[in-house]
């Protein structure tokens, strides 16, 4: 993995990478929607993004990682975990006692990756993809049909 690997919020519509948020999320409707809502990170290594991540405050104490994504190319180089501790920072700066994400119940290498990383599951959303989704989803040759919400309690220690 590259050390000059770095993440900085994005500055203006013209630079969110809609590609890569649409890897981890093809609803357009979706991700606009909680752009306008949320704050967007960009992860790069010189001027290649190679990583998107956008945080949304659900209340006083949470905040919910609404898209994260990495290029399929570096994926496994550990950039989407660098995304994730720095979604955790910020997350811990901002006051939260919680930091959530939903995955697909078809997203087998994120829930690995999210559960390793001390998120623990707290729910599943019943057809969550079906009624919000015009078309299926299939990943990993499973239909993705109920969302996976997992939770990390953000005590206070350093990560």
């Amino acid at each position: 993995m590259s050390e000059n690997f770095q993440i900085r919020a994005v500055q203006s519509s013209r630079e969110i990478p809609y590609d890569l948020l649409a890897l981890a999320d093809p609803s357009e409707v979706h991700v606009k929607t909680y752009l306008e809502k949320g704050d967007c990170y960009i992860g790069s290594i010189g001027s290649v993004i190679v990583g998107v991540l956008v945080l949304l405050q659900v209340d006083r104490e949470t905040v919910e990682i609404k898209n994260l994504a990495v290029e399929p190319l570096r994926q496994g180089e550990g950039y989407g975990k660098r995304l994730l501790r720095y979604a955790e920072r910020k997350a811990r700066a901002g006051g939260y006692k919680t930091l959530r994400i939903g995955t697909g119940n078809s997203s087998l290498q994120q829930l690995d990756l999210y559960q390793r990383l001390g998120f623990e599951m707290k729910g599943i959303i019943q057809d969550f993809f079906v009624v919000h989704y015009d078309k299926p989803i299939i990943e990993n040759g499973i239909e993705c049909k109920h969302m996976i919400v997992l939770e990390k309690a953000l005590l206070d220690c350093n990560i």
